[in-house]
Order: structure tokens, then sequence, then C-alpha cells
């Protein structure tokens, strides 16, 4: 079909032509940043922590009969009543290892340090998360020892919570081994922590250990040091791997079993807004992902809304067009017009139309995503593909949308030149 009878029509309807265009630009460059906020952020939320999640689950707990104070003895009764707890855990039948916590990947609850390759170092290399476990953390966690080898009992000490104490041993996640020692030989070297003159030599290296902030966006999400040591405190955290498929059974099962060796205890099971009670991983990784998964679905509504309104307004322009032009299109049938000649020269005109929204769109759609990276001082920037993807779809979207009414046009018969004299 000839393009200019399909301007000259065009013209005659700057209005509409205008509106479409222009809704067609602006659905184009918002929803293609739109996407590209989505997929960044549902990336975000699927990174995986290390962990052997879907079989993990936390306990978090108060003695209500702690002893009062900070003297050897009383820290020594804490001890002993955690290490009670860890014993009854690991008697269970569904429960496959259990470890002391002092938090856990997500949870929000971090203890962190500058990490440097010096003593006293003003400003270190790297800021990494802090775990305080004990030995059985590996098999607990469900972390890959890639490097060096894992705590033994020997290792494990009890600690004042208040303790400024440089650990003797750690382990360090491959991320931060490779940030600290690039060559790959951090096992056996020393580091230096929040800038103590004692040294923490690196026994061991995990693969992947993921922070205890959701909020960290760059390769520091893997930056985290396993330090060997139980925290002797009223409140203490148990990270429990169960035994496949038996995770509900697990877990009632330890709640009736910590409460039967000491019933002087605070644990509010499934607490919303507190880490105390029991909480499976996929509840800790939804709550600490809670504003980002909401996000993800607001976002996501706001763009199907978008295609949809854009889709609907140009079925109801076209259709309109149609039913003003319906003597044109009867006379073109008497002068010999088919009814694919019809269809086709409404779908050729919806495509002028929505190319030229479409460079609009591109133009305002790279510009929406300048403007987004000075506001937020990111560096990720939308990857051109989003962009022609996203002019791929609105143009699909723009013939899907014009096919029925255009069909209908196709099926005005030339009788109607005739009526209409």
């Amino acid at each position: 079909m000839n393009l200019p009878p399909t301007l000259a029509a065009l013209r005659k309807h700057k209005a509409g032509v205008f509106l479409i265009g222009l809704q067609v630009a602006l659905t184009l460059a918002i929803t293609c940043n739109l996407v590209f906020i989505v997929t960044t952020n549902a990336g975000y939320i699927h990174r995986p922590t290390g962990l052997d999640e879907i079989n993990l689950f936390l306990i978090g707990q108060s003695f209500a009969n702690a002893p009062v104070g900070d003297d050897a003895a009383a820290l020594e009764k804490l001890d002993s009543m955690q290490l009670t707890d860890l014993a009854t855990l690991r008697g269970l039948p569904d429960v496959q290892d259990v470890s002391p916590v002092s938090s856990m990947p997500l949870t929000g609850s971090t203890n962190s340090a500058d990490v440097s390759l010096k003593p006293a170092q003003m400003h270190g290399l790297a800021k990494a998360a802090l775990f305080w476990v004990d030995d059985q953390i590996i098999p607990t966690f469900g972390l890959q020892l890639v490097a060096g080898r894992d705590f033994t009992s020997a290792d494990v000490r009890h600690l004042d919570p208040n303790s400024k104490t440089a650990p003797p041993l750690v382990i360090v996640s491959q991320a931060l081994a490779h940030k600290l020692y690039p060559h790959g030989d951090a096992v056996g070297k020393p580091i230096w922590l929040n800038q103590n003159t004692a040294p923490s030599t690196i026994v061991g290296v995990v693969a992947r250990l993921f922070t205890s902030s959701q909020q960290a966006h760059t390769a520091a999400a893997y930056y985290t040091i396993l330090i060997p040591a139980r925290i002797d405190a009223a409140t203490t955290l148990y990270a429990v791997r169960t035994r496949p498929g038996r995770m509900r059974q697990a877990m009632d099962a330890a709640r009736k079993a910590l409460f039967r060796v000491d019933p002087l205890r605070i644990m509010q099971p499934n607490g919303k807004y507190s880490i105390m009670g029991l909480h499976t991983f996929a509840q800790i990784r939804a709550k600490g992902y809670a504003l980002e998964i909401a996000l993800v679905q607001i976002l996501t509504a706001i763009t199907v809304i978008l295609l949809l309104v854009t889709g609907v307004g140009i079925t109801g322009l076209t259709s309109f067009w149609v039913g003003q032009r319906h003597k044109q299109i009867g006379i073109r049938r008497a002068l010999g017009a088919t009814r694919a000649n019809i269809l086709h020269y409404f779908q050729i005109e919806n495509l002028i139309i929505a190319g030229g929204g479409c460079v609009v769109g591109v133009v305002l759609a790279i510009g929406i995503d300048l403007m987004l990276l000075k506001m937020f001082q990111t560096d990720h920037r939308m990857p051109v593909w989003y962009v022609a993807i996203g002019v791929i779809v609105i143009l699909l979207l723009g013939q899907l949308a014009v096919f029925a009414p255009a069909r209908r046009a196709s099926k005005v018969p030339p009788v109607v030149a005739t009526r209409s004299v």
C-alpha cells in the first residue's frame, strides 16, 4: 500500500495522531525504566546467600532466669545454659545440625568490622559482617568450604558480649579473601579487625556467605567473617538445619524440647516484628526483602496498567476513525480494494503513529535513565537492549490493539458507498 495516501489521511486527524503518539512515547519511556528497576530489584531479592535455605530455621529466645551481672560465674552460667540448649536441639531426630549464631543473613541485625592487612590501620581495605558461631556452623548453614579447614571444638571460646578481644582464628568468605589477598593465598594469612593490634589468622574460606544486611548491593554483600565463639548473653540465637522435608516437625519439636529443659524463657513463636521466636529462612528472606518485594509488585502493576491503557487507547481511537471513514472505506472496496488491503491500511497507519511515538520514547527513556542515575548517584545504567525490546513490545502491542477495529473496517461492504450518496 502506498504511503502518501496514508500520510494524507493522518494529517486530517492531527489531534488523534498526536495523542496516540504521545501516549506511545510516554509508555515506552516509563515502562522501559520501570522494567529495568523491577528486574534489578528482583535480582537483588533472589541473590543466593550461600545457605541451605530450604532446610534452615532460626530460634530466638531469652532466658528469664538468666544470672545478673557480668562476673565470671554469671558468664559461665550463661554459657552452661546455652550448651544445654544446643545439646537438647542436637538430640532431636529431625534436626541435622545446630549452631549458636550472633546473627543470620538478611536479618538486618549485624556487627561489622573494618578489615586491614596491617595492625592499627586507620582505614581498612574492606568492611565485613561478623558472625560469632561454633564449630558446627559450616554443616548447619550448609556452606561450601573451598580452602583451608573448618573450626574445631578446641577453637571455640565463649565471650562476654562486650569483649573487644581479637579472635585468633577466623573463616572468611571467598569474596573477602579475594579482596584482601587477590592472588588466592589467603589461608594462613593474618588480618586485623577494627584497628586491633593482635592479628586474626584465616584458617578457612567458604564459597559464599551473605551479610546480615539486605541493603548491600555491591560485591561487599559477601564480605563476611566467621568467628569461633559463643556469646554469653541472656538472649541467644540458634541456627537449626533440619533433615530434608522435616522443617515443620523439627520446629515444633525444638520449641517443646527447649521449654521442657527450661520453661523460664521467652520465645514468642513466629513474632512478626522481632527475631524472637521460630522463623524459617523463607520467612526471614521475605521479611528482609519486604520493601523490595512490595516495590517490585507495585511497579509491575503500574507497568501492566500503562500497557493496557495504551492498548485500549489505540483500539478506541482506531474504532472511532473506522466509524468516521465508513463511506471512504466503502468507496475503496467499490474501486477494487480487498479486505486484506483495508486491514493492512490500518495496520500501516498504526505502525507509522507508533513508530513516531517510539522515536520520541527512546529519547525520553534514555533521558529518564540519566536523570535517575544523577538523582540516586548510582552506576546501574539501563542497558540499551531494554529500550530495543521495549520498542518491539510497543509496536507489537499497537498491532494487536489495532487488529480488531481494522478487521471490522475490512468487513465494510462496497454497497456502503452507494448508501451514503
